[in-house]
């Protein structure tokens, strides 16, 4: 799913002239970093300018997530239980996504926190929000189809504007303006001057807020229609040209909050166009869609038409949404809905997994940065330093698919899946031996970002 964030959240260069390249060199690294101590050093005299330490817990979060996030896409088919929920609740998965919006608000936070030129300041947090959301078009647009199907290509007709990557940059962007624009440059040492430093933030968040569930809640939706496919796998990219026919869903309804009728898809339709939504939502995975459920699985008797729609949880109203109401500023808002979804990324679903995510933020702050416990994390550590190289590589499936494209005879007979098959043979089980498959893959990831932390290398953008 979902993880680029820090490669553009944490580029906090100081200087705006500075234009550093794709793969920097370790002394070229500015990632977030906390202020330095007024007090001097010998190595950094009075007067002199001092490179502050590199704040650790940033970098062990972000490869927790990143970690998180290949466990659950890879090991998820596996076990149902550790996959996204279908529609309602939450399941573990469901804090990954959270988690990466999470760290791009803190980062956007610490990188912005002093800016002499706002315009300046907007425009790189604009060139890198592009930067991401042109990748996320590339990776997630339908271009490349990842293991199992050696092909690629698009019909731009078909193409998905916004994916993951997509969103996080629009979440970056607003967050980089919320802290450049509304924030006051104050001192802060009073619990007065601290809201007066950020009230103009909190306010616009809590507008937008409020503004979301009340488009949520009180937006008509109108009947709608879409076309059907021919397959009806639930795993298989529709193409162009195979469809039989139209379905019209039956909604004229306000404050739906089920799949079929709720106002994100409605909105995402009419701005996007059905053609560029995601054609296997997490809804078929109900018991509505699935017999398999909470699994995917072929559709049960007399299901409703609306399985076969396709609906985007990465969507532009969600999307706008939720990072401006943002985690960036989770701890001070106390707006509820009175469900908890993640595919509608409701109100109460973002406090829940961005509460979550501060406490376990907080947490690996004391451990890893106050108390200087490092070694058990040192895993996660290198791998949060190079999220976006892992991200691109593992998470969109590119190494294991060109992996992949080497076979003995048969497509089959690959080093990728004979791999799995082993371990699924060692442990008479394809559930845990899916899981060995996977943790050997994130314990692989974290070797490769520590020989590139070795070598000094780092993807940015």
């Amino acid at each position: 799913m979902d993880a680029a964030v820090v490669a553009i959240a944490g580029d906090g260069d100081a200087d705006a002239g500075h234009r550093r390249p794709l793969l920097a060199s370790a002394d070229e690294d500015d990632e977030i970093r906390p202020y330095p101590a007024s007090s001097p050093s010998p190595q950094h005299p009075a007067g002199a300018e001092r490179k502050p330490r590199r704040v650790a817990s940033l970098d062990v979060f972000r490869g927790l997530t990143v970690a998180m996030m290949i466990l659950v896409d890879d090991a998820g088919g596996a076990w149902p239980g550790m996959n996204h929920s279908p529609w309602l609740g939450v399941t573990v998965a469901d804090f990954v996504m959270p988690a990466f919006l999470f760290i791009i608000g803190v980062s956007a936070a610490l990188v912005f926190k002093k800016t002499p030129n706002k315009t300046v300041a907007t425009k790189k947090a604009a060139i890198r929000a592009i930067k991401l959301f042109i990748l996320g078009v590339i990776l997630q647009g339908g271009y490349i189809h990842g293991r199992h199907n050696l092909t690629y290509g698009i019909d731009l007709d078909h193409i998905r504007w916004l994916g993951v990557l997509q969103r996080i940059a629009i979440g970056y962007f607003l967050a980089a303006i919320s802290e450049i624009w509304l924030v006051n440059n104050i001192s802060v040492d009073s619990a007065i001057s601290f809201v007066k430093k950020y009230f103009m933030e909190w306010i616009v968040a809590v507008m937008i807020s409020a503004l979301y569930v009340g488009l949520l809640l009180g937006l008509y939706v109108s009947n709608w229609e879409f076309k059907v496919q021919t397959s009806n796998s639930i795993l298989t990219i529709p193409t162009p040209g195979n469809e039989i026919g139209m379905k019209m869903i039956q909604c004229g309804v306000r404050g739906s909050l089920g799949p079929p009728c709720n106002a994100v898809g409605f909105v995402d339709r009419v701005l996007l166009g059905e053609n560029h939504l995601y054609k296997n939502p997490v809804y078929k995975r109900t018991k509505e869609c699935s017999v398999n459920s909470p699994d995917y699985g072929p559709l049960p008797p007399n299901a409703p038409d609306w399985c076969l729609a396709p609906f985007d949880p990465e969507g532009s109203f969600t999307s706008n949404a939720i990072m401006a109401t943002s985690f960036h500023c989770v701890n001070s808002l106390r707006i509820s809905t009175s469900v908890i979804s993640k595919p509608l990324y409701t109100v109460s679903y973002m406090l829940l997994t961005g509460g979550v995510s501060g406490f376990l933020l907080l947490l690996l702050y004391y451990i890893v940065d106050v108390i200087n416990i490092k070694k058990p994390f040192i895993l996660f550590q290198w791998m949060g330093m190079n999220a976006l190289i892992v991200y691109v590589l593992a998470a969109c499936e590119i190494f294991p698919t060109l992996v992949q494209g080497f076979y003995w005879r048969s497509p089959e007979n690959n080093l990728v899946d004979l791999t799995e098959s082993l371990l699924q043979t060692i442990f008479h089980s394809k559930r845990w031996g899916t899981l060995a498959f996977v943790i050997l893959e994130v314990i692989f990831w974290c070797l490769a970002a520590c020989f590139l932390h070795m070598k000094g290398l780092y993807l940015k953008l």
